[in-house]
């Protein structure tokens, strides 16, 4: 199969990559480099640095590569980024996305998207929170991406493609940037403190990434139109989770506390029967294991190629 990633120098989309080579796919990336490193790309994938910005320059990037399926995962990822620039995240995760279906619509292919879950049910869903829930996001980045979901739902009426969503919870791995699973576990083997927003009773859903690659090849062999939450169902609040990382490390950092920050809910797990139902998926890695392969992969000087 010819696939396309966008953002596939970044860290998920980087992971993706490996697994469809791994399959036997033809796989090209579109990334403008803002966040990805072409480093973390294996030989064989063909790296066009643009941006999904640009509508005619996308255009005839997927003209020219032809893919079957398109995973889109070029995005503002950063909530308290969306808050203070809610016009560009809503450029990059709105328009961009329309600007990627009108190009995949020109040579029939079908898109898998990569969405929220923990951004986009808002502050006063049920915990764990299911598909069936009516979207309230309480930030520029949630609304964004629901209003892409809306675009794609669209589409699909339409144009009779097949075109799916997948909201994901808090995933972390090795190769990520700047969260907080990453950023803990490079300063507990550093012995430096582990930063703690608000009093640290705020829980998330922290997934994998190996499951959630995991989780697009499954939604990619199903091939019908669909809206999946991939998550673990289970919340630990970031007090647990430094306790859980300081014992990785040896107990080398303490916690130290810094004001809330906006824009964040407080709660946030994701139900995940749907994708074990339609796709045959489920989270497998724990998060005691996923802690202990990042901690492992900065032990290892943090190697954009390495997984464990």
């Amino acid at each position: 199969m010819r696939v396309l990633v966008t953002g596939g120098a970044g860290f998920i989309g980087s992971h993706l990559c490996d697994a469809f080579l791994a399959r036997g796919d033809d796989v090209s990336v579109i990334d403008d480099l803002s966040r990805g490193r072409a480093s973390r790309l294996p030989e064989g994938v063909e790296l066009y640095p643009d941006s999904v910005l640009d509508a005619s320059r996308l255009s005839t990037l997927v003209e020219q590569a032809r893919p079957e399926l398109i995973c889109h995962l070029a995005a503002q990822v950063d909530v308290r980024a969306s808050v203070a620039y809610s016009g560009q995240d809503a450029e990059v995760n709105i328009v961009g996305t329309v600007n990627l279906l009108e190009a995949a619509r020109a040579v029939g292919a079908r898109m898998l998207f990569a969405s929220t879950g923990g951004a986009l049910y808002g502050e006063d869903a049920p915990v764990p929170s299911s598909e069936s829930m009516q979207p309230a996001p309480g930030s520029p980045y949630g609304v964004a991406k629901y209003c892409a979901e809306q675009y794609i739902g669209l589409y699909n009426r339409r144009y009779c493609t097949e075109h799916a969503v997948l909201r994901f919870a808090n995933v972390y791995g090795p190769r990520q940037g700047a969260s907080v699973v990453s950023v803990f576990c490079a300063n507990g083997i550093e012995g430096k403190p582990l930063t703690i927003y608000g009093d640290g009773k705020q829980t998330r859903d922290y997934v994998y990434v190996d499951d959630c690659v995991a989780a697009f090849l499954a939604a990619a062999n199903y091939g019908k139109a669909g809206t999946w939450n991939i998550g673990t169902g289970t919340e630990i609040n970031v007090l647990d989770l430094a306790e859980l990382v300081a014992r990785q490390t040896g107990f080398r950092s303490q916690p130290v506390f810094a004001p809330a920050r906006m824009g964040e809910v407080s709660r946030s797990a994701l139900i995940w029967e749907r994708a074990a139902q339609d796709l045959g998926w489920q989270p497998i890695t724990s998060l005691s294991d996923g802690v202990r392969a990042v901690v492992r992969w900065f032990e290892a000087g943090a190697p954009d190629r390495a997984f464990r």
